[in-house]
Formats: C-alpha cells, sequence, structure tokens
C-alpha cells in the first residue's frame, strides 16, 4: 500500500469515527441520552405498529390524537397560551396514567431569525412546557428537552400560515420500559 493509500484509509476511518457520537453532544439536535434523534418512533423501542388504538385512553394512538401532542406558540415567545395549557394539563393527567412511559419534548420555531436564536427560542419552549407538566405532577425524571429550532418545520413556506404551525413543542413518546 502506499503512502496516498494509506493516508485516504486513516482519513476515512476517521470520518466514519466522528460520526458516531452515540452521546449526542454539542446540544443540537440530541441531549446527550439518545432523544431527540428522530420522532420518537423506532427510537425508543415504540413501532408504529404499537401506537394502539386511539379509542384506548391508555393508547399512545390516543395521546397522539385525541389529547394532542402538541402546543403552539405566539411570535418569539415561550409563553403558553390557554389552549396549550389546557392541551399539557390533559397530556399530564395521561402520563399519570400512564407511567410505563417516558417522553421528549421537542422545542421548535419558525424560519425566521437566525439558528442560534431559534435553537434558543425552541429551547426555552421545551422548558416551558416540561416546567408545566412539572406543575402538573409529571415527575421530571420522565422527561428530556430538545431543541431543533428552525431545523424541522411541520411546512415550509414563508408565509404566516406555516409561520404559526412550526412555533411549537411537541411531545413524544420516547419509551415504554418502566414498570412503576
Amino acid at each position: 500500500m502506499n503512502l496516498t493509500t494509506k493516508t485516504l484509509l486513516v482519513l476515512a476511518a476517521l470520518a466514519l469515527a466522528a460520526c458516531n457520537n452515540p452521546r449526542g453532544g454539542g446540544g443540537f439536535g440530541a441531549d446527550g441520552d439518545g432523544f431527540g434523534n428522530g420522532n420518537g418512533f423506532n427510537d425508543g423501542g415504540i413501532t408504529s405498529g404499537s401506537l394502539g388504538d386511539p379509542n384506548d385512553p391508555n393508547s399512545i394512538a390516543h395521546f397522539q390524537q385525541r389529547i394532542g401532542d402538541r402546543v403552539f406558540f405566539t411570535t418569539d415567545s415561550s409563553s403558553l397560551t390557554e389552549e396549550g395549557r389546557s392541551t399539557l394539563s390533559a397530556q399530564a393527567r395521561w402520563l399519570s396514567a400512564n407511567p410505563q412511559f417516558d417522553i421528549v419534548i421537542e422545542g421548535h420555531a419558525d424560519e425566521r431569525g437566525t439558528r442560534e436564536y431559534n435553537v434558543s427560542l425552541g429551547e426555552r419552549r421545551a422548558s416551558a412546557t416540561m416546567q408545566y407538566l412539572i406543575s402538573q405532577g409529571v415527575s421530571s425524571n420522565r422527561m428530556r428537552t430538545v431543541s431543533y429550532g428552525k431545523e424541522r418545520p411541520v411546512e415550509a413556506c414563508p408565509e404566516q400560515r406555516c409561520w404559526d404551525l412550526n412555533r411549537r413543542a411537541v411531545t413524544t413518546i420516547a419509551g415504554g420500559g418502566r414498570t412503576s
């Protein structure tokens, strides 16, 4: 093997090793525990087939479709609306009835503003959501937060309707291995 080939192999190995960071890091995207790397399914042992029946009040499908898994915010704000508090109160009741589940709270922002600002705003939104759930009796040990800022929009367009949908916090079910 000549020197050029060896150098390329070493660089390729280093590049691959750099891609494998199971503890997250950098504070963006994942929280270091592996939470927040996806949509909550298949990440924590939950598959789309295990969502259950939306008519079953203890199912994940019921949580998502009947209770609501997201709350919305006004521009540049992390203050919960009355509607958001109502949704989170219902989430807290569901979580109290289903202590086997942990959650990840994802903070999101619309496309306006810098990446850094929107990551910070997403963190504040996720934190406000978590603090409200704690005030409703949900243990902080069952929750993790992550901010995606403007990186994961629901709708991508430069219009108010899209911005309204993207200013949100989403509660995802992250795992179901708890027994107490």
